[in-house]
């Protein structure tokens, strides 16, 4: 696991990022384009055992050739970790000891709350909202981590 310099440092030039929500039942996959401009949901992965969570994981992974694994980390709002943030990073722990790969873990405090507020608002409904709300939150997560990316480069 890397901060961001070092995730940063860790991918290729170009290559999509894999982003993950993981949930206590569902797992949010959303994916970047090569560029990393920009993150799009992907598909909702309903959580089994691990072995299965990972087999899923990694086929979208290398479907589309991923460079890196960014992985949400929903740290309390006094920025410590609770048991979520902690079960966030074994998931991240465990896919690890399978394969090397970059991973990045990414502050996503509130990014569930965000889009579920925008679903509401676009007047979804409540069975619309759980089908869709873990692979948007992840996107929007997701974009978070490669707006931070940019504005790191463009610093320099």
């Amino acid at each position: 696991m890397c901060d961001l310099a070092g995730f940063e440092a860790a991918l290729p030039a170009r290559g999509a990022l894999l982003g993950l929500d993981p949930g206590s039942k569902r797992i949010g996959a959303a994916l970047s384009d090569p560029d990393r401009t920009i993150a799009s949901s992907a598909q909702t992965i309903v959580r089994a055992k691990f072995a299965k969570d990972a087999e899923a994981v990694f086929a979208l992974y290398d479907q589309r050739a991923c460079a890196g694994l960014v992985i949400g980390y929903p740290l309390n709002m006094d920025g410590r970790a609770g048991p979520s943030a902690q079960s966030a990073r074994a998931f991240a722990n465990n896919l690890l000891k399978l394969r090397d790969m970059p991973l990045l873990l990414w502050d996503e405090r509130l990014s569930t709350a965000a889009v579920t507020r925008t679903l509401i608002e676009a007047d979804a409904s409540r069975a619309r909202r759980g089908e869709v709300v873990d692979k948007l939150a992840a996107a929007y997560m997701l974009q978070g981590a490669l707006d931070a990316l940019k504005e790191r480069a463009a610093r320099g």
